[in-house]
């Protein structure tokens, strides 16, 4: 498990994770600071690669999915300062087509054009992603975007448009909660 000295956990995300409003509205409900969930946090998000995997788009939807390929590689964000509730947020967010898995990715110290060209790599981090495993005949060949996730369809998921997403069901957070104080009973 990707763990550091002080408890915390970290992760590479290549999706719509990559956005922080994205992030912190799966981990934290919203980014108000008078959520005391959101106005405790301690994440530190660095731009990173994963080496011998592939970005595709996923069938009919806004977001990608990672396999494994050997000599490909994925842009994506280092994410550090995640509890393990947040962890729990994500797996319940990412759901059964993703399998989180360890992996090694390379902190990006300069960051290069989309096609890589220009990325100068540093240190090697441990850490744990979300690998697809519903079958790649769900996949796209074609390579997710993550500019064009942000300019039409990021409004979807963290705007007012995307605000009765979860209308009618408890929230990801309502649900975290009820687990901790039924585990403390």
């Amino acid at each position: 498990m990707a763990t550091s000295s002080n408890g915390s956990r970290s992760a590479f995300f290549y999706g719509t994770l990559m956005a922080p409003q994205v992030l912190h509205r799966v981990c934290h409900g919203s980014m108000s600071d008078t959520n005391p969930i959101y106005a405790s946090h301690n994440l530190q998000m660095q731009p990173a690669i994963l080496h011998d995997h592939r970005r595709h788009r996923v069938r009919q939807a806004d977001y990608p999915a990672v396999i494994p390929h050997p000599g490909a590689s994925v842009r994506g964000t280092y994410v550090t300062g995640l509890t393990d509730a947040d962890i729990w947020r994500l797996d319940i967010f990412e759901g059964a087509e993703y399998a989180r898995r360890e992996a090694t990715a390379k902190i990006l110290t300069v960051v290069g054009d989309e096609s890589g060209d220009g990325n100068v790599e540093g240190e090697s981090v441990p850490v744990e992603t979300y690998i697809w495993i519903a079958g790649e005949d769900g996949l796209e060949e074609k390579e997710w975007d993550f500019a064009e996730f942000q300019r039409d369809k990021m409004r979807f998921w963290v705007g007012s448009e995307g605000a009765g997403e979860y209308a009618g069901r408890p929230s990801i957070i309502g649900e975290w909660r009820s687990c901790v104080v039924t585990r403390a009973n």
